[in-house]
C-alpha cells in the first residue's frame, strides 16, 4: 500500500532524515517509535506532502507520490492527525468534524460517517455544538482524529495521539486506535509512547536521529533488548 524507499529530508544543514525505507500493507498498524527529534513527525509530514525530500521516493498503491500536494494526497486517501492537534479553536466541534469532510462530494456518506465518529468518541457528540477551543486536550485530540477520519481515508497517519494527556485519556485514544484498525483501518502511528504503540500495531520500526536502526513484528520489538532498555523503561 505505502513504500517509503530511501528518503533523505533536511532542514537547512539540520538531517532530518537520513535515507529511511518502511512499508505500510493494507489493514496493519504499523508504528514508528523513537525520541523526540528522531525524525518522526519529519518523515509523516513528507508523506503528506508537507515537507519535500533531497532524495527518495514514496509510492502509494503503486503511484509515485513523492512530490505531490498535501490537496492531491488527501484526495488519493492519505489524512493526517498531527501532533499538537491543530484544530480550529473557534469552530464548533461539528464544524471541525465537517471540515475533515471538505473534498468529498457524497454527502450522504458524510451524515453516515458522521454518526460513525460519534460511535467512536460519544463525547463529539454531546460537546457538538460547543467551541472546539474549550475541549480540554484530550478531547481536542479525539477532535484532531475524528476530522482526519471525517475524510474516509485509505491510510490514516497518526502524530504522537497520547502527547500530554492524562493516563485515562491514553487509553480511551489507543482504544478507539484499535476499533479504527479493527474495522479495516489502514494506520501508520508515530509515538514516543512505545509500550502503548507496541501493544496495538502489528510491525514496528526504530528511528534514532534519523535513520531506521531497527524493525519487525510489534512482538518482536517489545522483547527486544535495546528497545526494552532505551524505550521501554527496562
Amino acid at each position: 500500500m505505502l513504500k517509503v524507499d530511501n528518503l533523505h529530508v533536511s532542514y537547512g544543514n539540520i538531517k532530518a532524515l537520513k535515507g529511511i525505507s518502511f512499508h505500510v500493507e493494507q489493514g496493519e498498524l504499523v508504528t514508528l517509535i523513537g525520541s523526540n527529534g528522531a525524525g518522526k513527525t519529519t518523515c509523516l509530514h513528507t508523506i503528506s506532502g508537507l515537507q519535500h525530500p533531497l532524495k527518495g521516493t514514496i509510492n502509494y498503491f503503486d503511484e509515485d507520490i513523492t512530490h505531490l500536494s498535501p490537496y492531491e494526497i488527501v484526495k488519493r486517501g492519505i489524512s493526517q492527525s498531527p501532533e499538537g492537534r491543530h484544530i480550529f479553536p473557534s469552530l464548533s466541534v461539528y464544524e471541525n468534524l465537517i471540515m475533515g469532510a471538505s473534498q468529498r462530494k457524497d454527502k450522504k456518506a458524510v451524515k453516515d460517517d458522521l454518526e460513525y465518529i460519534y460511535s467512536i468518541f460519544p463525547l463529539l457528540r454531546d460537546r457538538s455544538k460547543q467551541t472546539a477551543g474549550t475541549l480540554s486536550g484530550g478531547e481536542q485530540q479525539m477532535l484532531a482524529m475524528g476530522r482526519a477520519l471525517m475524510s474516509k481515508p485509505k491510510l490514516l497517519l497518526l502524530d504522537e495521539p497520547s502527547l500530554g494527556l492524562a493516563p485515562i485519556m491514553v487509553e480511551k485514544i489507543f482504544s478507539a486506535i484499535q476499533k479504527v484498525r479493527q474495522e479495516g483501518g489502514t494506520i501508520l502511528l508515530v509515538e514516543q509512547n512505545a509500550r502503548q504503540a507496541l501493544e496495538i500495531a502489528d510491525r514496528g520500526y526504530v528511528i534514532e536521529t534519523g535513520s531506521i536502526i531497527l524493525e519487525g513484528s510489534a512482538a518482536e520489538l517489545k522483547t527486544n533488548a535495546e528497545v526494552e532498555k532505551a524505550y521501554l523503561g527496562g
